[in-house]
C-alpha cells in the first residue's frame, strides 16, 4: 500500500468562479430575502476536488480549461494559491459562474451560468505528466482527454462526465454516481466497458457499492467533526478521497470509508476548502 503523501494525483476537469450567499432559506418564487453573509471563491467539481487530493497527498495537478477573462485568471490565482499545480489552457469563451445559496439547514442550492469549460485532448497541455500518475479523478474534458487521463495507474470518473466517458470508451477503476439524483445515475450497460467499482452515494443515509465481480456493500455516512455549516463540496471531496484511496491500494470499503470522511469534514466548513480533510487524519 502507499504510504499518505508518497502519490502523484490529479484532476482532469472543469472550474466555476461561485459567488455564495449565505440565507435562512432559499427564496420561493418573487420573494426578497437578505443575505447574512456573501463570499466569493473557485469552485466547481474539479477545482474541489484537485483541493482535497493535494490536502491528502501533499500536492495535485489540475488539467483545465478557464476563461480568458477576468474571473477565469482570477480563478487560476486563487487555485494555485490554494496549493495546486495549475496546467491550463484558455478559451475565448466566458469563464463559467455559479450562483450558490446556503441556507440555515447547510444545504447549497447551485445555479451555473455559461457552459461547462473543459480541457480538450488537443490542448497544448503536458498530458505525458499523467502516465507518470498514480490516481486521476475525471469530472469534465473531451473523450480524448479523458484517455489521456486513462493513462494514470487508477481512474475514476463521475457519471455526470457520462457522455464523455462512454463516447471515450476507457475502463474505469470506479465510477461515482447517485442513487437519489435522476441526473446522477448510472445503469447497466450506460457504459460498453463496466467499471471495476460502481459508488452510488445516498449523501445523510451513506450508499452502497457494487464491483464488476459481483461483490456488493454499503456504507453508513460519517458524522462531521463539527457541526454542519456547508454542503458545497461534499460530494467532490468524497469523490477525492475515494481516488486517493484507491491510489494508495486500499480495498473499495477502505477507500469509501475515507471518501466519506472526505464528504463529512468538508461539510463542518465554510464554503469548499476550510474543514476539508488533510492527510488522511
Amino acid at each position: 500500500m502507499t504510504d499518505w503523501g508518497a502519490m502523484r494525483v490529479a484532476v482532469v476537469g472543469h472550474v466555476e468562479w461561485i459567488l455564495f450567499a449565505v440565507v435562512a432559506h432559499v427564496p420561493a418564487a418573487g420573494e426578497i430575502i437578505h443575505a447574512d453573509e456573501a463570499f466569493e471563491e473557485a469552485g466547481g467539481g474539479g477545482a474541489v476536488s484537485a483541493v482535497q487530493l493535494a490536502k491528502l497527498a501533499g500536492e495535485a495537478t489540475l488539467y483545465t480549461a478557464l476563461g480568458d477573462d477576468e474571473l477565469g485568471h482570477r480563478a487560476e490565482h486563487r487555485l494555485r494559491e490554494l496549493g495546486l499545480r495549475v496546467r491550463v489552457v484558455w478559451r475565448p469563451q466566458p469563464q463559467r459562474r455559479g450562483f450558490v445559496h446556503l441556507d440555515s439547514d447547510a444545504e447549497r442550492t447551485i445555479t451555473v451560468i455559461g457552459s461547462r469549460l473543459g480541457p480538450r485532448g488537443d490542448d497544448p497541455l503536458p498530458w505525458h505528466e499523467l502516465a507518470d500518475t498514480d490516481a486521476v479523478y475525471f469530472t469534465a474534458g473531451d473523450a480524448a482527454a479523458a484517455r489521456a487521463a486513462r493513462a494514470a495507474r487508477i481512474l475514476v470518473g463521475t457519471v455526470r462526465g457520462l457522455a464523455t466517458l462512454a463516447e471515450a470508451n476507457v475502463g474505469l477503476d470506479a465510477l461515482v454516481s447517485s442513487s437519489s439524483d435522476a441526473g446522477e445515475r448510472y445503469e447497466p450497460g450506460d457504459l460498453e466497458r463496466t467499471p471495476s467499482l460502481v459508488v452510488r452515494t445516498a449523501g445523510s443515509r451513506g450508499g452502497s457499492f457494487e464491483t464488476a465481480d459481483g461483490r456488493h456493500g454499503t456504507w453508513d455516512a460519517t458524522p462531521p467533526p463539527g457541526p454542519p455549516r456547508d454542503a458545497y463540496g461534499c460530494g467532490d471531496s468524497f469523490a477525492a478521497g475515494l481516488t486517493y484511496g484507491l491510489g494508495a491500494g486500499k480495498s473499495p470499503e477502505d477507500a469509501l470509508e475515507l471518501a466519506a470522511r472526505c464528504g463529512a469534514a468538508c461539510l463542518s466548513g465554510r464554503g469548499p476548502y476550510e474543514g476539508q480533510l488533510r492527510d488522511g487524519a
